[in-house]
């Protein structure tokens, strides 16, 4: 973890990140076409590792390279190496925080974080989805905080696999069709998933995401059990 940390400040540090926006995009955009030309089928591969050490790091600008990569690669291939390297990424810094920070911050954590791993416990995967899906909370703290809970590696690569998917899909799709906007000087609209059109099915299938939960403590209920602990009650 020591390693992400250092590896995030010196990015920062150095001013790296300042690369990472469209007009730097704009300004060198012939020539990034030219590599990806000339890289053939690498090209998505080493913009997927890239991308897949942004996540690890936790490098601000996850939404411009998920752009950028529909720029280039169009919406399928695109599609494919964001989704694919936005889980390996989380799933790397997944894996670090829990054996660096975990049992630290269990022992910090004043009861709060006990009270959400009971509910993350029984019902991961729907807690999960849902947090992927609609995005409240800054990615990187969606990767962190399963880590802490005690949720299985297993459940947090499917989860974050299939609950990033609709939201990259939507900006590989902008990206894909930038062009004319970088032309005229233009910049996209990132706030597009938070447009009715976008956020009311995502909400839609978050919903979908917690009627096991839903459903289990109804039974529960019904049977005179107590109801399963609520994250963050």
């Amino acid at each position: 973890m020591a390693v992400l940390l250092g590896g995030l400040a010196l990015f920062l540090a150095m001013g790296w990140h300042r690369y990472i926006s469209f007009e730097q995009l704009r300004e060198h955009r012939e020539a990034l076409e030219q590599w990806v030309a000339a890289q053939g089928i690498w090209a998505p591969v080493i913009y997927g590792l890239a991308y897949a050490a942004m996540i690890a790091f936790s490098i601000p600008g996850g939404a411009v390279a998920t752009i950028v990569g529909g720029f280039f690669f169009g919406l399928v291939t695109g599609s494919i190496a964001v989704v694919v390297s936005a889980t390996a990424g989380a799933t790397i810094l997944f894996l670090a925080a829990r054996t660096a920070l975990g049992a630290i911050l269990r022992r910090k954590s004043e009861g709060w974080l006990h009270r959400m791993e009971e509910g993350f416990r029984e019902n991961a995967f729907s807690y999960l989805m849902v947090l992927r899906l609609i995005p409240l909370f800054p990615f990187w703290l969606v990767n962190l905080v399963p880590a802490f809970l005690g949720v299985s590696l297993r459940t947090y690569v499917i989860a974050t696999f299939f609950g990033i998917m609709p939201g990259s899909i939507v900006y590989v799709s902008l990206g894909n069709g930038i062009g004319a906007l970088l032309e005229s000087g233009g910049t996209p609209d990132f706030g597009i998933v938070f447009k009715a059109e976008i956020l009311l099915p995502l909400v839609g299938l978050a919903i979908l995401s917690m009627l096991p939960v839903v459903y289990k403590r109804y039974r529960r209920r019904k049977a005179g059990g107590p109801p399963d602990a609520t994250p963050g009650a």
